[in-house]
């Protein structure tokens, strides 16, 4: 397989997932210039990324996104974000909305770090191995940090009024 055949499959296979993660680090707004950074990044060095792409690339993506932002204005194109999605709620779902929006809410009061730890395994569906390796920690010190992260996550949402089991789930479940 030639390098440009290599960047394609690689690109094909997980441009969705690095522009979820940029829109949690970088908001909408600057989603496409972190993921364009990023695959920049994975062009220039293909011949260096692993067999399993994808935490490769949101470590990439992470890093470009520190770079690129300072710390104000991702928290406030973070927290626009979130409030964009509970706004855009359809009325003829208000069950699922009013629990996203519970959950969503929950997550916006969190520090960056608690959400990254929560979106990369409950969203971004990495395994905490993964994940361990995008945050750049050990698996046994990525596992610490995401059980408090979660204990926050839950206080968060038992002082929401109404959360829904299964979204509140997703995201507090203890890895088996």
């Amino acid at each position: 397989m030639t390098d440009a055949e290599r960047f394609t499959s690689i690109y094909d296979a997980h441009h969705r997932q690095v522009y979820g993660y940029a829109v949690t680090r970088a908001g909408r707004e600057h989603a496409d210039d972190v993921v364009a950074d990023t695959f920049l990044v994975a062009w220039r060095r293909v011949r260096e990324i692993p067999a399993t792409p994808l935490p490769w690339l949101l470590g990439v993506a992470r890093n470009v996104a520190r770079e690129r932002f300072r710390d104000e204005v991702r928290q406030g194109a973070i927290a626009a974000e979130l409030r964009t999605w509970i706004r855009e709620a359809e009325d003829d779902v208000a069950e699922h909305v009013t629990d996203r929006a519970a959950v969503l809410h929950a997550l916006s009061g969190l520090s960056e770090d608690d959400r990254e730890l929560l979106t990369l395994t409950a969203w971004h569906g990495l395994s905490a191995r993964d994940a361990a390796r995008v945050v750049g920690c050990s698996t046994a010190t990525f596992f610490v940090r995401l059980h408090r992260a979660r204990k926050r996550l839950q206080e968060a949402m038992t002082a929401t009024p109404r959360t829904d089991r299964r979204a509140r789930t997703a995201l507090t479940e203890e890895y088996s």
